[in-house]
């Protein structure tokens, strides 16, 4: 079943320079182990994995060095061979130092696997149980332990499972090539999700702005009348859990509510790559697909590279940065983090290194709001953006909670379309963190 609906989309968002002509014809290049590993305990949401190795244990590839600790959490594999030097708190890149176990590399790229799965004959509990030993974790951002999504509530009913092939970020192609160069493992790690979740109808989301991948995607189809190609109008943020729903099925998740909740499973490319690398060949989540660009980057790249390389190996090996750099972001401009210590490793969920020049950054001064109305009629859940960041500005956190600050998703389509240049979504995430402490707080009094 393929879909020929070319203009499916949501309400609202914004159509950024794409900027992605850099790097979406450059296949994978699988980047050299780094002599050092910074493994994060924290790779996911949820509780960190608690470590099993000490100091000067001798681990190898593909071994797993922190276990699970609790429902929401998923164990984490050495990436390379070597031996554990220490265990200590660094940097991230998300912006918070977190407990990491550091291993120095040695030469052996052996790695260790599990046994293979057939994948006509698996059992969905197989499927599952394959994920959770995995350590496979959501690619498109949040990094949800996969197998908690894989095992929805028995009085929840799922109807379709949606993979995100939108990438809407500007900059990053890693998405592309990977349905550029990996097309049937998309689209049987599609399946192998449909078998674990129980379900008969699956989709892949994809934006019109990538001919090519919707070309391969639909000859790999063919033969699975369960799966439909849905081709989606390309607009920021379209990848964005909600809208992307709203796109492709008509439905839309209530405030509050999660995506089971009206019978809809979301996975990311990457994600349904690492679930058929997982249950076909074996192998656990060690390495992340990453695109590399930018105009302050000598050679951008999409790389495949060890999970807890740290960020300046990756730039090295990307051929250094040029004099004119003025910012690293990892992650898409919209969304993504801008960076303060190369050291900090890439994580599971890393998709993206930017190098950005001044010409690349909005730095314009902030004016007064023009009480325009632009951003309400940008975001895309219906808020009012420049009420929230006023009512955080001021602290009026209990009025902002009412207005819904909590609904917000952070896409930044406020902050790109206001002619004041004002920091909207910066303002909303603080308000919204408060919100949300003082939620926790309620709770425990």
């Amino acid at each position: 079943m393929i879909s020929m609906n070319h203009t499916k989309t949501f309400k609202g968002g914004v159509h950024p320079k794409e900027k992605k002509g850099l790097t979406e014809n450059l296949s994978f290049e699988e980047m050299p182990n780094p002599k050092q590993v910074i493994i994060p305990l924290t790779q996911h949401l949820g509780k960190p994995a608690k470590p099993i190795v000490k100091k000067g244990s001798e681990v190898l590839a593909g071994e797993i060095i922190a276990e699970q600790d609790g429902f929401i959490s998923a164990p984490v594999h050495s990436p390379v061979s070597g031996k554990v030097s220490k265990i200590t708190a660094g940097s991230t890149v998300i912006g918070f130092p977190k407990d990491a176990i550091v291993i120095e590399s040695n030469k052996i790229n052996e790695i260790v696997l599990m046994p293979s799965l057939d994948p006509e004959i698996v059992t969905a509990e197989e499927i599952r149980e394959r994920v959770k030993l995995a350590g496979i974790v959501g690619q498109g951002g949040a990094a949800f332990p996969t197998y908690v999504k894989l095992s929805p509530p028995n009085d929840k009913k799922i109807d379709i499972i949606i993979l995100n092939g939108c990438e809407c970020e500007p900059y990053l192609t890693r998405d592309y090539r990977l349905m550029i160069e990996r097309t049937n493992d998309v689209i049987n790690g599609l399946r192998l999700i449909m078998k674990a979740v129980g379900v008969s109808k699956g989709a892949v989301g994809i934006e019109d702005n990538k001919p090519e991948a919707i070309k391969k995607l639909k000859e790999a189809v063919k033969n699975f009348p369960d799966i439909s190609i849905e081709v989606l109008e390309t607009k920021y943020p379209q990848g964005a859990e909600k809208m992307l729903i709203k796109a492709v099925t008509g439905k839309e998740v209530p405030p509050g509510k999660l995506p089971f909740d009206i019978g809809v499973v979301i996975q990311n490319i990457g994600t349904a790559i690492s679930i058929y690398d997982a249950v076909v060949k074996g192998e656990p989540q060690i390495t992340t697909a990453i695109t590399v660009s930018g105009l302050g980057i000598n050679q951008p790249k999409n790389l495949i590279a060890r999970v807890g390389t740290p960020l300046a190996d990756i730039l090295d090996y990307c051929g250094g940065v040029k004099e004119n750099a003025v910012k690293v972001v990892v992650g898409g401009p919209m969304m993504g983090v801008a960076q303060y210590d190369f050291s900090a490793p890439v994580m599971k969920a890393t998709s993206g290194i930017l190098v950005l020049t001044e010409a690349e950054i909005n730095d314009y001064e902030e004016t007064p709001c023009l009480r325009c109305g632009k951003c309400v009629e940008a975001c895309p859940l219906y808020l009012i953006p420049t009420k929230l960041a006023r009512l955080s500005a001021i602290e009026k956190f209990e009025d902002a909670e009412q207005l819904g600050i909590t609904v917000c998703m952070e896409c930044g389509t406020c902050t790109y379309t206001c002619p004041a240049n004002l920091p909207l979504v910066q303002w909303i995430r603080f308000g919204k963190q408060r919100v949300m402490t003082l939620q926790r707080e309620r709770e425990l009094a």
